[in-house]
């Protein structure tokens, strides 16, 4: 199985408009498009019943201490933990696109709804749900599609990995509100194939 995409090529720069945020000179970092890219998978096993689509960000910091310090940067030895963007399941086994914007086309402070998604498809929850729990303006339930928004003083690039999973059953076993963790557990002994893309992104302007 092969996944490919019109909107990032595999291992390089995602464009903006396919973040949560951008570079903006005056604060940092401000809210993007945040569109959900192009998708595209062929090659596809006789025996798929189903797709499910996960983006996580692998390069997570695992300890706050240095988030957003003017003074120092984030450093790349510190341990690393993954961030889910991106949580959808019950693809049809037919369907071999996802059109850019058709999840998300901006920024939704408080979240998109969910689990119901577009296309008979459900959607978790991403890393924003948690991220976002104690801020007065921002809090809620994040469904579906929120791109990346990596720390503006991180010293690494961070990598959104797309993995598309082919499984021999019609519908995940999750109900409510669940997480790409959920999923994974879920999908366990069901995986026919899958197939990876991966870009990066940065909010540091000396990675940029």
């Amino acid at each position: 199985m092969k996944l490919s995409s019109d909107s990032l090529e595999d291992g390089k720069l995602i464009p903006a408009e396919f973040a949560f945020c951008k570079t903006d000179p005056a604060k940092h970092a401000t809210l993007s498009a945040n569109r959900n890219p192009h998708l595209r998978w062929d090659d596809v096993p006789a025996a798929t019943k189903s797709f499910a689509l996960i983006c996580h960000d692998v390069d997570v910091p695992s300890k706050p201490d240095d988030l957003f310090k003017e003074d120092r940067e984030i450093p790349s030895s510190l341990p690393r933990v993954d961030f889910y963007h991106w949580v959808l399941v019950d693809i049809p086994p037919t369907q071999r696109v996802i059109d850019a914007g058709s999840y998300s086309k901006e920024v939704k402070p408080r979240g998109k709804n969910g689990p119901v998604a577009p296309n008979n498809t459900r959607q978790g929850l991403n890393g924003y749900t948690e991220w976002f729990a104690n801020d007065h303006d921002m809090n809620g339930d994040y469904f579906g599609y929120d791109g990346p928004c990596p720390p503006w003083n991180d010293s690494i690039l961070h990598r959104y990995v797309f993995t598309l999973y082919a499984l021999d059953v019609a519908r995940v076993p999750v109900e409510g509100k669940f997480s790409g963790p959920d999923v994974l557990k879920a999908i366990e002994g069901h995986v026919i194939a899958k197939a990876q893309l991966t870009g990066t992104y940065t909010l540091n302007p000396r990675l940029a």
